[in-house]
């Protein structure tokens, strides 16, 4: 063979010997990997399922302690078994009884064992081929309840929202630590303020209950007035037409009032000023308007008989007695005097009021039709010195006042004895 031939073959058994030597390597860190080149104990760990999250070379704990790693997970009918490699130096430490939590590492990490160590065991340390049930205490039940009912919620959550959210917090956050202390010693101050007004608030409260059922008792009684106001609102859409030409009338004879006021506003106000003294003596006799009104109504009636309304014999009916005369007149004697000093008044009707008076007598008294008015008033004082003093001889005027008291109660009908 030629120098050449040989160093070709040289050139391929260094490449194949290269690939063998990298074959190896890669095959002794996979073994490494697989630490099947590190002594262990291995034991099984049956579990009903596994959840997720636990993987091949997950870890194994023991109080805290890494004891062993996760070399397998399989499914079986009743569950899943799970291969465990426990450590030489440490599972002399571990008894027989001890059972297995499958935890999170984290609330979105994944899973480990978590082996529970009875207290005060006695049992005999594990060996190789042991098998390591779960644990099915209360506790652990509940754990792992907890967990299957959180993984929905963090499905909804979305963790990597809730991860990007809260980056975004604390992104905001950043710097602002004095801003958000101020306005946290700002509330507290406002909190201790506000205590003192609770009480005043809870009454509040149960006063705004109070209203509440209220409204809640009139409700349907406001209900139905809501109800009844739509009939109303409905007519006043009907007539919205003739509704705003009420308003443009209105509009209209707003602006002539205003124009008329603006005209003869000096008129008004003389006027006013003008009116001031005749209402004062409208005013000051006002009592009298009821009496003098009632007069006129009855007057009519005997102005119709003495007229002769109504009758075949029209004109003027009038009897006319002569009585005793009174004397000449006698300048600065008989002068009319007008000193009365009372204000106009106006005697309400009771009874006696409006009694017609037909009073006669068998000497000179002469018949007299009239109104006595309230007993011994002057009206009635008045009217029966008119009667009287022909009878007596004597000026009408000159008849004593207590004349009324005696005579008075026979003209209206009554009996008046002497003692």
């Amino acid at each position: 063979m030629s120098r050449r031939g040989l160093r070709k073959a040289g050139v391929r058994t260094a490449g194949v010997l290269f690939l063998v030597a990298m074959s190896a390597l890669v095959l002794l860190s996979i073994k490494i990997y697989q630490k099947d080149f590190v002594e262990s104990v291995p034991v099984t760990l049956q579990a009903d399922r596994v959840g997720n999250q636990l993987r091949t070379g997950g870890q194994v704990k023991a109080r805290g302690v890494v004891v062993g790693e996760i070399r397998g997970v399989r499914a079986t009918p009743g569950g899943a078994e799970i291969d465990l490699a426990m450590e030489p130096g440490k599972v002399s430490q571990l008894p027989k009884n001890v059972s297995a939590l499958l935890v999170p590492k984290t609330l979105f990490g994944e899973r480990y064992v978590q082996l529970s160590i009875p207290d005060g065991s006695k049992a005999q340390p594990l060996a190789s081929g042991d098998v390591i049930t779960q644990d099915r205490s209360a506790n652990a039940i509940e754990l792992e309840r907890v967990f299957d009912n959180l993984l929905p919620l963090l499905k909804a959550v979305q963790p990597q929202k809730l991860a990007t959210t809260l980056t975004t917090v604390a992104t905001a956050l950043e710097g602002r630590g004095d801003q958000i202390g101020d306005t946290l010693a700002t509330a507290a101050d406002y909190l201790q303020k506000f205590n003192p007004n609770l009480p005043t608030l809870n009454e509040n409260i149960r006063d705004l209950a109070t209203v509440s059922r209220l409204y809640g008792d009139i409700a349907p009684d406001l209900l139905d007035a809501l109800s009844a106001s739509a009939v109303t609102l409905d007519t006043v859409q009907e007539k919205r037409a003739e509704l705003a030409t009420v308003y443009q009338q209105v509009t209209s004879s707003s602006q002539h009032v205003t124009t008329f006021l603006t005209n003869n506003r000096a008129n008004i106000i003389a006027l006013a000023v003008d009116s001031r003294a005749p209402l004062e003596v409208a005013a000051k006799y006002s009592p009298s308007f009821a009496c003098t009104l009632d007069a006129l109504a009855k007057l009519k009636p005997q102005m119709d008989k003495v007229l002769g309304a109504g009758t075949d014999e029209p004109g003027l009916h009038a009897e006319i007695t002569i009585s005793q005369p009174r004397g000449k007149y006698v300048p600065g004697k008989d002068d009319p005097v007008y000193n009365a000093t009372g204000e106009p008044r106006c005697y309400p009707s009771n009874g006696l009021m409006g009694q017609r008076i037909e009073a006669g007598s068998s000497g000179s008294t002469p018949g007299v039709q009239g109104d006595l008015g309230l007993a011994n008033s002057p009206q009635e004082r008045e009217l029966i010195s008119t009667l009287v003093a022909p009878s007596v001889g004597v000026p009408a005027d000159q008849v004593p006042a207590w004349g009324s008291v005696l005579v008075g109660p026979l003209y209206r009908g009554t009996e008046v004895t002497l003692r």
